[in-house]
């Protein structure tokens, strides 16, 4: 088998998990299950995957990658502190709403009765997005020289939790409620309430 044909293999299992992951709320994914909606026996997942959280593991990869990817790209575009928060956030909020089966991983939703570690990559991205929100929280002091009245760390903190809030919603109702509704609204409000602060 090409390197190609195994990659493509690889994407095509992993996109077969995300779809399956929206399609079956609540419902825990086997690899027998897995295999039957890719098309190709369960032995032949092995041979590209050596276990089911390997699986979990490439789509936490996407995540990442993604997510971090696109906060990177707004640091380089914006300097305007306020703005950057709002674009980091909406930037979760869209890539959750555009990728619902791969929010259960996001929250957690999927990998209850999985492997701990893949929960443990989950909280380390989400460390590294409120690092992103703290740094340019502070950088804003250096800057214009003025910060917050707030510490930059329990605005990041609050900043995530707000976003966290609607991606787990976004869950709950079955993927009903979109993480972007009302979102210019709320974010006009805590953009008053930061600049006050």
């Amino acid at each position: 088998m090409s390197t190609s044909t195994k990659k493509n293999r690889r994407e095509q299992i992993l996109q077969a998990l995300a779809h399956m992951l929206e399609t079956h709320p609540g419902q825990r994914i086997t690899t027998a299950k897995l295999a039957k909606e890719v098309g190709v026996s369960e032995a032949a997942l092995y041979r590209h995957f050596p276990s089911k959280a390997r699986m979990f593991e490439g789509l936490i990869t996407f995540i990442e990658d993604s997510i971090l990817a696109g906060i990177n790209q707004i640091l380089n575009e914006e300097k305007d502190t306020i703005t950057r928060c709002h674009h980091i956030l909406h930037l979760l909020l869209v890539f959750t709403e555009r990728n619902p089966g791969i929010t259960r991983i996001m929250t957690g939703d999927a990998l209850q009765g999985e492997h701990e570690r893949l929960s443990q990559q989950i909280s380390t991205l989400y460390a590294k997005i409120e690092t992103h929100l703290k740094q340019v929280l502070r950088e804003k002091k250096m800057r214009d020289g003025t910060g917050f009245n707030l510490d930059e760390s329990m605005l990041a903190n609050l900043l995530l939790a707000y976003a966290e809030g609607r991606i787990n919603q976004f869950v709950r109702t079955r993927f009903a409620l979109k993480p972007t509704t009302d979102f210019d609204q709320q974010w006009d409000f805590l953009r008053k309430q930061l600049l006050q602060s």
